[in-house]
């Protein structure tokens, strides 16, 4: 049994797609360097694959590690890396999963062994113990109960899982392998069981050999030290310098140089690969145009709208706007006195035009959404939400109505909250550098001062920005969220059980919100599983943790002197390790 994938959903939103370059006459000669420089907004967080948390870093990580399957770039099907093929899998008589892979005969890591399924086992492990900081992901995995090997076919395995799940299939081969001989040099974790970690959890919360496992793994080394890195991709980090760079190059003997037809992920043609910081994109794009960068993402929308306007720009580059499977949202703490009420956070809603955000900051490159589902997912998307209209009056008359009154003429709304007066002051955080964001705070500033709310706006640097959220030392954000074509499991970023050092920044959750999303999440019949998620979407609606924003569409760069360096939906939106030079 093969779990539906409803990437087909996404393929015709690919004829959105569009590409612009220069116009007629002799096309010019372009020579250059194989060598390949990306831009970043920010540093990565960390070069931890179980433990990043931002989605830069994740781009990266794809060219060092790798996973069992990943979506394929083009056709937005699950394709096999280090698995020979797709797995098999059969329902138990239990009504569990078993999920049997065969491991590449050719995969070896960098000394020469044979990836083996002992090197999963212990990735599987790796992301269960209950020590590793990587709570984002845990819940991803909570199904695989137990890890089956057969002697007799060394390359053979099977996960085992006691109930089923509607990512089955993406999960179990969805989380970069690691080399048990080189992150576990002691085999500190070799005496557990994937079974013992998964059923037996309070068992293992203090041990020992747990705890060391952890702190060493956990450890910036092994975030950003390349002596302390190491995965089975075609790349090795060869330089961090903090703020500046992240420097990769292609190893001169990577195992997937054999595999031939295996699709984009084996094909590493850069021999370098640099991530350049610059954490302003202005000056970023000054830099683009003068051919310091080779490409550049999520370009600002006013810039990328006039980019045709500039010769040396067409002359160079060409540039794409695939769709964008995201979406962006203002987040609200809702464990914060001020926005504890519902009806607060709905009146912050009727204080933001969205659609007027879209015109003219996005230039129109965008569309509105009112809840997590993308809107390309026709059948789960709830259309029948009607999104929050831009109202001050009908905010002002909710906040007054909720009980927030200006009573000592300062200008400032405030209420009597657990015996004590408190003013509607609030703080509006943004990534420093996004100009975009910035332009949204500033508009919701301006209108929320109109009724009694004061917002200071606030940037932050990427690294104090993430760590801020996830310790939920905030009261309003601008954030995204990056989606792949497979079903929503919205347990990370909505359930009760993300809030401590999960995705659960904004405290929403009730245990009516928790069983649906648990529901959702082993609910195979995909009708069943659209009215559910429709119920879902109605619940976020109501409560407004999030102010949903829109769906935008991705606006991307790339240097002309490259070929196959074709688009896709799938983020980054390029396979940088793919360019080649043109002939």
């Amino acid at each position: 049994m093969k779990i539906q994938n409803p990437a087909l959903l996404f393929v015709s939103a690919l004829a959105t797609m569009v590409l612009y370059s220069c116009g007629g006459g002799e096309p010019k000669k372009i020579t250059g360097s194989p060598d390949v420089i990306v831009h970043e907004l920010s540093d990565a967080d960390m070069l931890n694959p179980t433990n990043y948390s931002d989605a830069g870093a994740g781009y990266i990580l794809k060219n060092i590690f790798q996973s069992l399957m990943e979506i394929d770039f083009k056709t937005l099907e699950l394709t096999p890396l280090l698995a020979e093929s797709r797995p098999h899998i059969e329902k138990t008589p239990e009504g569990g999963l078993r999920i049997t892979y065969t491991i590449r005969p050719e995969a070896k890591w960098d000394n020469g062994q044979p990836i083996t399924p002992q090197d999963v086992e212990f990735t599987l492990k790796v992301i269960k113990n209950p020590k590793v900081k990587n709570e984002r992901i845990r819940p991803y995995y909570e199904f695989i109960t137990d890890f089956v090997t057969y002697p007799e076919e060394p390359r053979k395995f099977t996960l085992v899982s006691n109930t089923v799940y509607i990512l089955a299939e993406a999960s179990s081969g969805d989380y970069s392998i690691l080399p048990e001989y080189f992150y576990d040099p002691k085999g500190l974790m070799k005496s557990f069981t994937i079974k013992g970690l998964t059923l037996e959890q309070s068992k293992y919360a203090n041990d020992p050999k747990l705890a060391e496992f952890a702190d060493d793994f956990n450890s910036e080394k092994r975030g950003r030290e390349k002596e302390f890195i190491s995965g089975s991709g075609a790349y090795k980090l060869e330089e961090w310098a903090t703020g500046q760079r992240i420097v990769l190059v292609k190893k001169e003997n990577w195992w997937g140089s054999q595999i031939k037809n295996g699709g984009d992920y084996f094909v590493a043609n850069a021999p370098k690969i640099t991530y350049q910081t610059i954490n302003d994109q202005t000056t970023a794009l000054v830099a683009l145009k003068a051919g310091n960068l080779d490409v550049m993402r999520s370009i600002k929308s006013k810039d990328f709208a006039t980019l045709p306007e500039s010769e040396k720009f067409t002359e160079n580059f060409n540039a794409y706007t695939p769709v964008m499977l995201a979406y962006t949202y203002i987040g609200l703490n809702t464990r914060k006195p001020q926005l504890a009420d519902k009806a607060v956070r709905q009146a912050l809603a009727h204080l933001i035009d969205v659609d007027k955000q879209i015109k003219i900051i996005k230039y129109g490159q965008a569309q509105r959404v009112v809840g997590p589902i993308h809107p390309s997912k026709k059948s789960e998307y709830n259309s029948d939400i009607v999104a929050f209209d831009y109202n001050p009056e009908k905010a002002k008359q909710m906040l007054t109505d909720a009980g927030w009154k200006d009573t000592d003429g300062d200008g400032v709304l405030d209420k009597v909250v657990n015996g004590q007066k408190v003013q509607m002051n609030l703080e509006f955080t943004y990534n420093s550098g996004n100009d975009e964001r910035k332009s949204t705070a500033l508009l919701m500033q301006e209108d929320a001062r109109k009724v009694g709310i004061n917002i200071n706006v606030v940037a932050q640097d990427w690294s104090v920005y993430l760590e801020n959220l996830k310790n939920h030392k905030f009261d309003v954000f601008f954030g995204a969220w990056v989606q792949a074509p497979v079903p929503n499991d919205h347990k990370q970023i909505f359930h009760s059980e993300s809030y401590n050092d999960g995705s659960n920044y904004t405290g929403f959750g009730s245990a009516a919100s928790d069983a649906l999303i648990d529901s959702i999440r082993v609910e195979l019949d995909e009708s069943k599983r659209a009215a559910m998620n429709k119920r879902f979407q109605v619940m976020l609606h109501e409560e407004s943790p999030y102010i949903f924003m829109y769906a935008p569409t991705e606006r991307i760069a790339i240097h002309k002197r490259f070929t196959n360096a074709e688009p896709s939906m799938m983020r980054p939106g390029y396979w940088e390790a793919g360019f080649a030079l043109v002939k």
